[in-house]
């Protein structure tokens, strides 16, 4: 499934993860921050969620 990103957010996050000095032009250390931020945010909504279904399966 392909999902496109908006213009603004696409250059909002090219702002925050871009670095000129990297050769590959991106903070790697900033991205993987971002990366693993946003899974524990992911992780914890999932988590939630199963705690609600849970609850409703009793």
């Amino acid at each position: 499934m392909s999902k496109e990103i908006p213009e603004a957010e696409y250059r909002e996050i090219e702002r925050t993860i871009g670095s000129d000095q990297s050769v590959v032009g991106i903070d790697a250390k900033k991205t993987h921050i971002i990366i693993i931020h946003m899974l524990q945010k992911i992780e914890h909504r999932l988590d939630a969620i199963e705690s609600r279904l849970n609850r409703l399966e009793k």
